[in-house]
């Protein structure tokens, strides 16, 4: 350090003291359940706090830091970095859309101020070498934020920067990972790629980005009785698909359904482009650290990529215990099937198969394995019957979503179960990869009926004109499902909640669309 008086040695050690706690306790959240509520909102709290001062406090005396203590740009980028994964994170735990902002706010910075800019080419010390690493890790990180507030020309930016920065880390240093990052480059790609399927086009022929979160355009209408009294509190999405492309650990069915269940961020516009980002909406400044609830925008989720048995029983169990009263749990599994060679089966809990979970031995893993014994890393129909003690809404997208066609109602509370078609037309086959039809069907509508249509590009003005024949669709579904003598109890139950509302009228949709298709008559 240089010469320093009193107070600019205070300045230095206070910094160095909040640095220090601050990654600390960031390097703590990897150590904190992922499941529950309760046991990682304080800690999450205790972090915020301990970055919001560090980085007010190099704001404040940044010209004493950078003279004294030798802050460097890319020091600041790591303090803002942290704090945009800070904001992530905590969005997957809430589910609060708004903090996806937060956490573009804080990327945005970073890219904008070139904080990461200086890693001299000539420079093959270890240490430039590492902040390649974190400067790539940044880019990885950015793009998962973009695709989910659907940036997408910002992502295709992105991408192009991220792939310049692998070639120059990689030809710079020869790393031993230079593997790893062409394949996170092509997995970025391929689920980009898997996420166009269907492009709506401008009078220019440019791709329009549409947002398929629930809004006010397109909730389903309700006329509401007395028996709706039931709303989506826990949900679990589950992706065990084991072709599928992914990123970041969400399947593109997962990123797909997701989005499904979520509102529309509602944030204000000027913070989201702050020039100046700051974490001044803390998520904890206004009290819910000390348990006060607060009226929730969105219901939890838990995302789970290839979840073990294990792992998938443990997060039902907990969603289960978090239910309040008059609250559903939402289930839905994209997964491969597993099938039995049963000759004489006679449980349908269990004799059936069911989908796979990942034993953390992949090679076990084919498509439709067939099972001469109960499999442990199969999850079974009858594996959920205890978890049927409070509302459970089910969504199985998979080769043998058939087998959880007749789950009982041992304990007589709303049970509803949605299933993808078991078989597709060949010629849909080649399309499992970049996601399901079922799925993208619960997750647009229209863009499942133009992939089952073979409509690769639908122009903006036709595509408005369809999406109001949808509409109308729903609404009539929506009413009929209301006014119906001999619907079941359970659908109407959980029938005013928007999100279950919206899957129930799109699985008819769904339904009724691939019932009048050629294709899938035969197969």
């Amino acid at each position: 350090m240089a010469e320093m008086d009193e107070h600019e040695r205070k300045i230095v050690n206070e910094f160095c003291h909040l640095l220090e706690k601050s990654k600390q306790l960031f390097n703590g959240l990897r150590d904190l359940p992922q499941y529950g509520h309760k046991q990682w909102q304080a800690y999450f709290g205790r972090t915020f706090d301990i970055y919001t001062k560090l980085w007010k406090f190099q704001q404040q005396h940044r010209q004493i830091l950078d003279s004294k203590f030798g802050l460097k740009r890319w020091q600041i980028g790591e303090i803002a970095s942290k704090i945009g994964q800070l904001y992530y994170h905590y969005y997957l735990r809430t589910s609060e859309t708004n903090y996806l902002n937060e956490a573009f706010s804080f990327y945005a910075a970073i890219r904008g101020r070139a904080y990461y800019s200086r890693t001299a080419k000539d420079d093959r010390s270890v240490q430039m070498s590492d902040l390649m690493v974190k400067k790539l890790r940044y880019y990885a990180r950015f793009i998962v934020v973009c695709l989910l507030l659907k940036r997408m020309k910002l992502v295709r930016d992105l991408v192009r920067e991220l792939s310049k920065q692998i070639d120059e880390y990689t030809t710079t240093y020869e790393p031993e990972d230079q593997l790893e990052w062409s394949l996170v480059l092509a997995e970025i790609k391929s689920f980009i790629d898997a996420d166009n399927t269907i492009n709506v086009l401008d009078m220019d022929s440019n791709t329009i980005v549409l947002s398929h979160r629930l809004s006010g355009h397109n909730t389903p209408p309700l006329e509401k009785t007395p028996m709706m009294n039931l709303t989506l509190q826990e949900i679990l999405i589950v992706g065990n698909c084991n072709d599928q492309v992914k990123f970041s650990e969400l399947t593109i069915d997962m990123f797909r359904m997701l989005q499904t269940l979520e509102r529309e961020p509602q944030e204000d516009v000027a913070q989201i482009y702050d020039a100046s980002p700051a974490p001044n909406k803390i998520p904890f400044e206004n009290g819910d650290a000390s348990g006060r609830t607060l009226k929730r925008e969105n219901p939890h989720k838990y995302l789970l990529y290839k979840p073990t048995f294990s792992q998938l029983m443990v997060f039902l169990a907990s969603g289960f215990k978090e239910l309040p009263a008059n609250g559903a749990m939402l289930l839905y599994i994209s997964a491969d099937g597993a099938f039995t060679s049963s000759k004489h089966p006679q449980d349908p809990g269990y004799d059936y198969g069911g989908v796979v979970t990942n034993s953390k031995r992949d090679g076990e893993h084919t498509n439709k394995r067939v099972m001469q014994l109960k499999d442990m890393h199969c999850f079974y129909p009858g594996d959920l019957y205890a978890f049927t003690r409070k509302p459970l809404f089910i969504v199985v997208d998979s080769d043998n979503s058939p087998v959880f066609a007749n789950m009982p109602h041992y304990f007589g509370q709303p049970l509803v179960v949605l299933m993808s078609a078991q078989d597709t037309p060949p010629q849909f086959h080649d399309q499992h990869h970049r996601g399901n039809l079922f799925t993208l069907f619960l997750h647009s509508p229209l863009m499942g009926m133009c992939l089952v249509s073979s409509l690769c590009d639908v122009p903006m003005n036709l595509w408005e004109k369809c999406q109001t024949l949808v509409d109308r669709f729903i609404t009539e579904a929506s009413r009929l499902v209301t006014r119906g003598r001999n619907v079941d109890p359970s659908f109407l139950q959980f029938f005013g909640d928007d999100f279950l509302r919206l899957l129930t009228l799109r699985f008819i949709f769904c339904s009724t669309v691939l019932r009048a298709h050629r294709a899938f008559k035969v197969c």
